[in-house]
């Protein structure tokens, strides 16, 4: 399927080899296509049907926390899995559920249910379950579902 719109990421180098990790980890992703110029390349993939493109020419605009790929997971193991395979090897770890990866990237990984917990019409409910979210890195859905269990 052809999409007129995509989001672009700006890398300085292994453009092609951060599209084909990204598309090995997330499930119905695919490199579309990748051409290459004189100073650039241009790789064309999509991560679970949604359609982006690595622009790959040079250290102009590096990466930064103002665009990150957000994925909710079906389960605690996938969040965990998930987490685990974009911080190795040189990714960071950074707070509620927010990481890069070893290309600079920044995702957000978090557990189905997350914003139902801190989105919850009941506004002692949501806070609690904010105030515990707030403290984690990788996010952990049982330790936010107990804090919202005390009063």
């Amino acid at each position: 399927m052809t999409h007129s719109i995509r989001t672009v990421l700006w890398f300085n180098g292994r453009g092609r080899e951060a599209a084909a990790f990204y598309c090995s980890l997330i499930p119905d992703s695919r490199v579309e296509r990748a051409v290459g110029g004189d100073s650039f390349d241009v790789i064309d993939f999509s991560l679970g049907g949604v359609p982006y493109q690595i622009l790959d020419a040079g250290p102009m605009f590096p990466q930064s926390e103002c665009v990150s790929i957000a994925v909710q997971t079906e389960s605690q193991a996938e969040t965990d899995w998930l987490w685990s395979a974009l911080t190795a090897d040189g990714g960071q770890e950074s707070m509620c559920g927010w990481l890069k990866d070893r290309f600079g990237v920044s995702w957000q990984v978090y557990p189905k249910g997350l914003l139902a917990l801190t989105l919850n019409p009941d506004k002692a409910v949501a806070d609690r379950a904010m105030a515990a979210m707030m403290q984690m890195r990788r996010i952990d859905i049982a330790v936010i579902e107990a804090a919202i269990r005390k009063p």
